[in-house]
């Protein structure tokens, strides 16, 4: 029999990689709470209408990387490639247009179907923001903001840089979208196979494209902000002066495109030069068309999504060291292992959670069971003996001093907590 393997583009988030994770995820929905956010999950796969319908048939995303499948019943179902959409339908099926605006929060495993490389998985993990209900600037440097405090509480502040750009109106991109679409018909036979059917689908994803042949091509193509009209160049100009007032550095990068049409005015990304080809380690957008092209009420909506597994790649592995005490408590034999049981319980409910961690170690000598504490790094071991058990005591031992102590089991947390 072969030695199972877990699935390319998978991976087993072992302990060392799942204390970064908790504290991506703890600190983002920490700090979008104070945004004033609220945290929704929906489920991992939808009807694959969900995707297919939002995302285009034509965009890679559907074509090349959904893990698309029909279940039991007949329906068509896919694993969720991103969080906006299945949001989208979540705000549709729940008739939240009542309760606009809308600030949410969500995280979990998402899914496509895409060559692995360093920090991109086929099973990988997001976490995200959605504003809803607000078609002011005024949301976008909002969510702009938190996702800024996020990447500087994380310790990324000097590791990334924010680019931005704005698509315009729909007025405004279509203007483009015909000029654009003008431009390259008589390089139509030069493309790429893939920009050859985006040119009668999706013409604005040839701007996306990494072929050296198309981005010579590219290079000459009509800007898009030659294109934005007095509204669009309105809005924009907000969103960089409220930049602008909260000292939030950014570039503004021309060639940052989004090519589904429902997405409006500002997209952005904040990327990092730490990471090789896989620069991008937040993105977002403003998506004012989404929820109306899903059969919903026209509501405007701007958000981002941040893959955990780059931002994990660039924490500083000091950042996820524990600020608890650590306690090894030691029985010196069978008899003592219940009271051991017992002060082991008393000092993790102290002060719950911010306390003390502790370890019980089950078998060995005292001596080994001392090598264990220290490996460990335990700030103090505790050993119970018979002495201890009849004198209602314990004898501590302070593993950074040396510093060794008989004290009662009335006095020990006193002990244990003084600076």
């Amino acid at each position: 029999m072969s030695k199972l393997q877990s699935v390319r583009g998978t991976q087993d988030l072992l302990p060392e990689v799942c204390r970064g994770f908790r504290k991506i995820d703890e600190l983002a929905f920490q700090i979008a709470s104070l945004y004033g956010f609220e945290e929704i999950s929906t489920p991992i796969f939808e009807f694959s209408e969900v995707f297919h319908r939002t995302l285009g048939e034509s965009s890679d995303m559907v074509s090349k990387e959904t893990y698309t499948f029909q279940d039991r019943g007949g329906d068509s179902l896919t694993l969720r490639p991103e969080g906006t959409a299945g949001i989208a339908r979540a705000f549709i099926s729940n008739g939240m247009a009542q309760n606009l605006p809308l600030k949410l929060y969500y995280s979990g495993p998402m899914f496509r179907y895409e060559r692995p490389q360093k920090g991109r998985y086929r099973q990988f993990h997001q976490i995200g923001v959605e504003y809803l209900g607000i078609d002011s600037p005024s949301a976008d440097i909002e969510c702009l903001a938190l996702a800024y405090d996020l990447l500087c509480r994380i310790g990324l502040k000097d590791k990334v840089q924010l680019q931005i750009n704005s698509l315009g109106d729909p007025e405004s991109r279509q203007k483009h979208r015909d000029q654009l679409v003008t431009y390259l018909q008589p390089f139509a036979n030069q493309l790429s196979p893939d920009s050859q059917t985006r040119l009668q689908k999706n013409p604005l994803r040839i701007l996306d494209s990494k072929d050296p042949a198309d981005q010579k091509i590219i290079a000459g193509a009509p800007s898009l902000e030659s294109c934005l009209n007095q509204t669009s160049k309105d809005f924009f100009a907000k969103v960089l002066s409220g930049l602008e007032a909260l000292k939030i550095p950014y570039q503004i990068n021309q060639q940052l495109v989004r090519g589904i049409d429902y997405y409006t005015h500002t997209v952005f990304e904040f990327v990092t030069s730490e990471l090789g080809a896989q620069g991008a380690v937040l993105a977002g957008g403003r998506y004012d068309g989404l929820i109306e092209l899903m059969g919903g009420p026209r509501t405007p909506g701007v958000g981002w999504a941040s893959g955990m597994e780059r931002l994990a790649l660039l924490l500083d592995p000091k950042s996820l060291e524990t600020h608890h005490k650590k306690i090894m408590v030691i029985a010196a034999d069978e008899q003592a292992e219940n009271k051991c049981f017992e002060l082991a319980h008393q000092l993790r409910s102290h002060n719950f959670p911010q306390g003390f961690m502790v370890e019980i170690p089950l078998s060995g000598n005292v001596g080994k069971k001392m090598k264990k504490a220290n490996k460990w790094g335990a700030h103090y071991a505790l050993i119970v003996g018979e002495t201890e058990l009849q004198s209602q005591s314990v004898t501590v031992k302070n593993l950074q001093s040396g510093e060794q102590a008989l004290v009662s089991e009335k006095n020990l947390l006193d002990f244990l907590t003084k600076p």
